[in-house]
């Protein structure tokens, strides 16, 4: 079918490139983040504008060609490329405008967090990002957007103002609390369902240029009593800080390390601090006295710094895998199966990244966004296969897989976080958006009722009883 199309048409509704097999820039623009996939789009349209987008979608559905969407393509799925269909990539839609005066800062579909982060941080401005740096704005967003700012800010959708969405008929609408409210809800947390956001505006705090930062590093052999300081400090936290755990990581070949704990696997805690240097030594200094660190290193770091610290760990191209779940609580039950398959893992860079959401985070109402997690205090433990091969990866694979089996029984929501889902059956999305999800299939059949967008965590489209 895609050798009879003619793609003339398309190169004259839209400014930016339209790539085929065989151009020069096809390979660039289809390779994702994740190695593992490698999918050939039947034609890539480098949107430049909203228009574009538009144009893109139209020509799509009328040469029934299924259509992908590829903001930072870093998704573990790879979800942002499809064999022989349509790419829509924004990767040249990455502009950032920010109004410091206003507090607002307006991002293009296509940014990623480094784009948003530099722009923000010129005038000492910040909002809640993820904790790799070329994470896609769009993707991490749609999906509910965590990060090292999610006690003080709250999640990425916590602070979206408004969004500029190409829709299923190719209208281009903003997205408010004031215009389109449904669609505005369906947005944050309902992932790239309803449609190809071009811009997002969000408001944003002060913070940085620097920051402070604390890694305290335990052997595997110290794990359980690792993750009961964690349990036991996380809730000291101040409002401006931010902590991640790290299960199963290997301690990075960083001049900081010292050399004979190159690469070796333990437990991390990182915690970041957004006041003062004094502020930041002694909300730390209890580490020390609850468990003594094999190393540690505490350091003021730029914002930005802070952003790209775990950059290594998910290096592009690298193939990965991951399950997530949602844990209400570090219980003993919990830290016994974290320790007893942390160590199984066989990729130096596969790890459980353990995040906390808490504090502002809590302070939104249940039903005020579409974000499938509960409101209320706990963890989202991510397991992660990382591998420079295949090889490697299926062996990892199935460690992920097996953790994650150990875990669910004493999961609050088994099916987890959707920016953390490598494979979106029907039933595990269903059971990550709870009571909402009817909501949200209304939504989707007002806005897609064909369900043009479905490379994603994809909720069907359906009317409401």
């Amino acid at each position: 079918m895609t050798q009879t199309v003619s793609f003339d048409s398309l190169n004259s509704a839209t400014d930016g490139r339209v790539l085929v097999p065989g151009d020069p820039g096809y390979d660039e623009a289809r390779t994702l983040w994740n190695g593992e996939i490698d999918r050939r789009p039947a034609v890539i349209v480098e949107c430049l504008s909203a228009a574009d987008v538009a144009a893109a979608v139209t020509f799509a559905q009328e040469q029934a060609l299924e259509i992908s969407v590829r903001g930072g393509g870093h998704s573990f799925s790879g979800a942002s490329a499809g064999e022989a269909g349509m790419m829509i990539n924004l990767a040249r839609m990455n502009q950032v405008v920010v109004d410091p005066e206003a507090r607002r800062v307006r991002v293009g579909g296509g940014a990623t967090m480094a784009d948003m982060d530099a722009a923000n941080q010129a005038y000492g401005v910040a909002v809640t990002g993820g904790v790799i740096s070329h994470t896609g704005v769009g993707g991490l967003t749609l999906g509910g957007g965590m990060g090292w700012l999610t006690h003080l800010m709250g999640l990425a959708i916590d602070n979206l103002v408004s969004a500029e969405v190409v829709l299923a008929d190719s209208s281009i609408v903003r997205a408010s609390a004031d215009e389109h409210p449904d669609l505005f809800w369906a947005l944050r947390g309902g992932g790239g369902n309803f449609g190809v956001v071009t811009e997002f505006e969000y408001r944003t705090q002060r913070l940085g240029p620097e920051v402070h930062v604390g890694l305290f590093f335990w052997s595997m052999d110290n794990g359980s009593a690792a993750l009961r300081l964690a349990r036991e400090f996380l809730p000291t936290l101040p409002a401006r800080a931010g902590a991640v755990i790290g299960a199963g990581m290997s301690a990075p070949p960083a001049p900081f390390v010292p050399e004979q704990y190159h690469f070796a696997p333990g437990y991390a805690l990182i915690v970041a601090g957004y006041g003062t240097a004094a502020e930041h030594a002694a909300m730390v200094a209890p580490i020390r006295d609850l468990l003594q660190p094999l190393f540690e290193f505490v350091s003021p770091l730029p914002y930005a710094g802070l952003q790209q610290l775990l950059d290594d760990s998910a290096p592009w191209g690298i193939r990965g895998y991951e399950k997530a779940l949602d844990i209400t609580e570090l219980s003993d039950e919990v830290i016994a199966v974290i320790t007893e398959h942390a160590g199984k893992k066989t990729s130096p860079m596969s790890f459980m990244p353990i995040f906390i959401l808490d504090g502002a985070f809590t302070a939104v109402g249940e039903d005020e966004t579409s974000f499938g997690g509960a409101r209320t205090r706990h963890y989202v433990c991510n397991i992660v296969a990382a591998a420079p091969d295949n090889d490697t990866l299926s062996i990892d694979r199935t460690w992920v897989r097996e953790t994650w089996e150990a875990l669910r029984p004493l999961a609050s929501n088994s099916a987890g976080y959707v920016n953390f889902m490598a494979e979106t059956d029907d039933d595990r999305v269903r059971a990550a958006y709870g009571a909402k999800y009817e909501r949200l299939a209304d939504i989707k059949y007002r806005y897609d009722p064909a369900n043009v967008f479905h490379r994603n965590a994809n909720v069907k489209p359906a009317r409401s009883s």
